[in-house]
C-alpha cells in the first residue's frame, strides 16, 4: 500500500487504483487534527509534515476520481487546497481536472474551457494549466487544437516530455507516424532512461512499418526491434518491451527471409544508417522475448511473489500472442 501511494499516477493499475480509493477515506480522516484549523505558514510551525503526505494526497485524489469516488477526491483537493493555496499553479490545474471529471454536460465542458482561456489571459505562463487545456480538447474530439495547442506550448519549453509524450500520441492517433516518431524521439532526448518510451516508440515505429515495404520496412522494423531492446536493456521484467520486441521479431524474420543478401547488408553510413541484423540474431531475441513472455504469464498468473502489479489487460494480450506462435509451429 505504500509503495503504491508513492507512485507516479499514470503508472498505477486500474486495480490498485481501485484498492487506493477504498482506503482514501479513512486515510483523509486519519490525517485530520486540529492543525487544519490553523492558517498557513503558521501550521507549520507544529506540523512534522513530509513531501510524501502530499503526493500521497495527490495521488489518491487522482485514483478515486478514475474510480468514481468524487466526495473523497474533494475531501483530498480541499486538503491540498489549505495547504498550497487557491492561487498554487498544481492546485489550479487539479481543481480543473476534478471539475472536468465531475462535468454532467458538454456545457460544464464548455464553462471548464473557458475557465482555462480565462486563467491563461492573466498568466500564459501557467503550463498545467495550458496542458489541462490541450488534454481537454483531446478528450472533446478537438485534435487539430489540441495538435496546435501543445505545439506551441513546445515552442516555448522545447525539454518538457510529458508535452512531447501527449503530441506524439496525438499524431500517432491521426496516422501521422513521421511526426508521432519526431516527438517520441524528443521524449527520449529528454528521459534517454524512460524504459517505457522507448517501447512505445518501437510500437509506433512497427506501424509505421506496415506503410513501407522493401528497404524502408526493413529498415523501420530493424529500428522497431532495436528500440524494444532499449526498453528491456532498462527494464528487465518489461512486459510490453518483450511484448513488442516478439511482434517485431516475428515479422522482421519473415521479411529477412524473402528478403535479398544484397538488401540486408545495405546500410548508408553518411545517413546513419545501421545494416539490418542478422537472422541468427533475431532469432535469438525472439527466442528470448517468447521465453520471458512465457515466464511473466505464468508466474504472474499464478500468483508468485514479487510477479504481481501486471495489467490484466496485458497478460492475456501475451498469453494470445504465444498461443498464435505456438500454432503456427503445431502447423
Amino acid at each position: 500500500m505504500a509503495t503504491s501511494l508513492l507512485q507516479p499516477p499514470t503508472s498505477t493499475s486500474p486495480e490498485t487504483a481501485l484498492r487506493l480509493s477504498q482506503k482514501a477515506s479513512s486515510f483523509v480522516n486519519s490525517q485530520s487534527s486540529w492543525l487544519s484549523s490553523l492558517p498557513y505558514p503558521l501550521s507549520l510551525l507544529f506540523s512534522s509534515e513530509s513531501q510524501e503526505k502530499w503526493q500521497v494526497y495527490e495521488n489518491l485524489f487522482l485514483a478515486c476520481l478514475r474510480t468514481g469516488d468524487n466526495d473523497t477526491a474533494h475531501a483530498c483537493l480541499e486538503e491540498l487546497t489549505a495547504r498550497f493555496g487557491k492561487a498554487n499553479d498544481r492546485v489550479v490545474a487539479l481543481t480543473g481536472l476534478y471539475r472536468e471529471a465531475t462535468a454532467q454536460d458538454d456545457q460544464e465542458l464548455a464553462e471548464v474551457m473557458k475557465n482555462y482561456e480565462d486563467i491563461l489571459k492573466d498568466d500564459p505562463t501557467i503550463f498545467s494549466i495550458r496542458k489541462r487545456r490541450a488534454a481537454l480538447m483531446r478528450s472533446v474530439g478537438h485534435a487539430s487544437e489540441a495538435i496546435t495547442a501543445l505545439t506551441n506550448l513546445l515552442d516555448q519549453s522545447p525539454t518538457d516530455a510529458e508535452a512531447w509524450a501527449e503530441l506524439g500520441d496525438l499524431y500517432s492517433e491521426q496516422g501521422s507516424y513521421d511526426q508521432a516518431i519526431y516527438c517520441l524521439e524528443e521524449v527520449v532526448v529528454v528521459t534517454p532512461n524512460a524504459w517505457n518510451m522507448h517501447a512505445r516508440l518501437g510500437e509506433v515505429i512497427f506501424l509505421s512499418a506496415g506503410r513501407t515495404e522493401g528497404g524502408d520496412q526493413l529498415k523501420a522494423l530493424s529500428e522497431s526491434m532495436r528500440r524494444f531492446c532499449r526498453s528491456i536493456e532498462l527494464c528487465d521484467d518489461y512486459l510490453r518491451g518483450y511484448y513488442g520486441l516478439k511482434l517485431a521479431t516475428d515479422r522482421l524474420l519473415e521479411v529477412l527471409s524473402n528478403t535479398k543478401k544484397s538488401q540486408q547488408s545495405s546500410a548508408d553510413p553518411v545517413n546513419g544508417d545501421l545494416a539490418p541484423p542478422s537472422i541468427s540474431s533475431v532469432k535469438k531475441l525472439n527466442e528470448a522475448a517468447t521465453a520471458k513472455l512465457g515466464e511473466i504469464v505464468r508466474r504472474s498468473s499464478s500468483g508468485e511473489r514479487g510477479w504481481d502489479g501486471y495489467s490484466e489487460s496485458e497478460l492475456i494480450a501475451a498469453r494470445e500472442l504465444l498461443e498464435r506462435g505456438t500454432q503456427k509451429i503445431e502447423r
